[in-house]
């Protein structure tokens, strides 16, 4: 995934990019950048590695660099190295992104064939920011080169540019992921998560809409492109990613979650004890299954927060294994004996929760472990945003499954992602047999996107049923 911060003001913005940056942390484990600009010094960039320590850790002892900047934009990025600082027919400008770009070979051939260079590589192959600024320089202004942009890329790009005149604000095309903007008096800021913008005392101002490009500067915001209509934003914002004080489209995450348990509580037949959260993104959700089903809420499973505090871990799988291991703790006092109904946001490949379920029945001597889920099965890979590290629908443990049952894992997936089908209620059973659950019951795509409120033909749910309904070449201005 990734999470981008911008602000302008008409005095020192240092603070603000430094600790707004940080507020998106929770977007990315890879690096971490910003870049400034200030009539004296000009533009002025520092990126950090961040797989072994964090954003603050590496970017504080060397904040003097940026002293005097009005403007600057930062990234928590998953996976390329940014910002970069460009120069071309514009002049110069820094740029950061939030993307994946499904065609990233094809485009990488064609730019070459245009006898144009990459001087920027992420692991011996495109970076893919610079491939977005070489894609905007070939038009004629900063419009046309972004609408260039969503006319050549599959995927998704949601992007902030920081220029001489401001900060140039684009948001995918498709609205798969959000960009807001924010202001205070004499500043404005455009974020991913609105979390970051309480505490440095920014209020919402507006939420851009798909495709949408405005321009902010310190006294006030121009559209540059009005939005698309049509809208495919990711259901996962409310259900792992986003941070629970954020809101996108006018719906808190954490009030989303909280309704997703409510709900699903009302329609679940089991009897528990209590109910528990996964930490981080289960808690919300079992807070409202508690209150749902009238069974207390308790921390059965606590999170080591002094040194596992990020939601996201390594992308190398031994290491994340370790994290899952040492960073949640089961508290036994509150688990032995007891009927435990666990909340989680989903379910990827297993191989965690499974290695979590069998410490919690052979060291804490839980009895019974229910196991419910804010969203339907990942039946299908996302081929539009970074939210998982899995590179290969067959790391999905629904894929595994269905294998083992038809012999080929691409067999009667319409059948297998469709709720209460035979095949889908066999599906999950192996799942709950396989995990070593009491009973497993996933939210409905219905449910979920009721919780969220918005219509379902503005969400995508590609990765619960495969029916994203704008594929990777239709345009959302068409």
């Amino acid at each position: 995934m990734g999470g981008i911060f911008g602000t302008i003001s008409k005095k020192s913005c240092v603070a603000d990019l430094f600790y707004g940056t940080d507020y998106n942390s929770h977007l990315g484990t890879r690096r971490g950048g910003m870049a400034t600009f200030c009539k004296e010094k000009g533009f002025v960039r520092s990126i950090h590695n961040l797989e072994n320590s964090y954003f603050r850790t590496k970017f504080e002892p060397s904040l003097d660099k940026f002293e005097g900047a009005t403007s600057g934009i930062g990234v928590i990025s998953d996976t390329d190295a940014q910002p970069l600082i460009m120069n071309s027919h514009f002049g110069r400008f820094a740029i950061c992104t939030v993307a994946k770009i499904v065609n990233i070979e094809e485009l990488t051939r064609e730019l070459l064939d245009k006898n144009m260079h990459f001087a920027e590589m992420s692991s011996g192959s495109t970076n893919p920011t610079e491939l977005i600024a070489l894609l905007i320089i070939q038009g004629k202004t900063f419009r046309e080169g972004i609408e260039n942009v969503y006319r050549h890329i599959k995927g998704s790009c949601t992007m902030m540019l920081l220029t001489e005149e401001g900060i140039i604000c684009a948001r995918d095309s498709w609205g798969r992921t959000p960009l807001i903007i924010g202001r205070k008096d004499g500043a404005r800021v455009a974020s991913s998560e609105t979390t970051s913008f309480p505490n440095l005392d920014f209020e919402t101002e507006y939420e851009l809409g798909p495709g949408e490009i405005v321009r902010i500067t310190a006294d006030g915001m121009e559209q540059l492109r009005q939005p698309n209509k049509k809208m495919q934003v990711c259901s996962f914002l409310w259900v792992y990613y986003g941070f629970p004080t954020s809101t996108y489209e006018g719906r808190n995450v954490e009030q989303v979650r909280f309704d997703n348990g409510y709900n699903l509580a009302k329609t679940d037949p089991v009897e528990v004890d209590c109910c528990s959260g996964i930490p981080d993104s289960g808690t919300g959700m079992a807070m409202g299954y508690a209150a749902g089903k009238g069974v207390p809420y308790q921390r059965c499973i606590a999170k080591y927060t002094p040194t596992w505090p990020r939601s996201f871990t390594p992308s190398n799988q031994k290491m994340r294994s370790l994290v899952a291991k040492m960073k949640l703790i089961p508290n036994k006092a509150m688990l032995n004996g007891k009927r435990v109904l666990f909340c989680d946001d989903s379910i990827v490949r297993g191989t965690q929760l499974r290695d979590n379920v069998k410490v919690l029945f052979d060291q804490a001597g839980l009895k019974e472990c229910h196991m419910r889920i804010a969203c339907p099965p990942l039946v299908y890979g996302c081929p539009f945003i970074n939210f998982t590290s899995s590179k290969s629908d067959m790391e999905l443990i629904t894929r595994r499954m269905i294998e083992k049952f038809e012999g080929d894992a691409n067999k009667n997936l319409d059948k297998y992602a469709t709720t209460g089908s035979p095949e889908y209620n066999r599906m999950v059973d192996a799942i709950a047999k396989d995990l070593g659950l009491t009973t497993l019951k996933f939210n409905t795509i219905e449910q979920l996107i009721n919780a969220i409120g918005l219509p379902k033909c503005q969400v995508c749910t590609h990765c619960f049923d495969g029916s994203s309904k704008f594929s990777l070449d239709e345009k959302a201005d068409e």
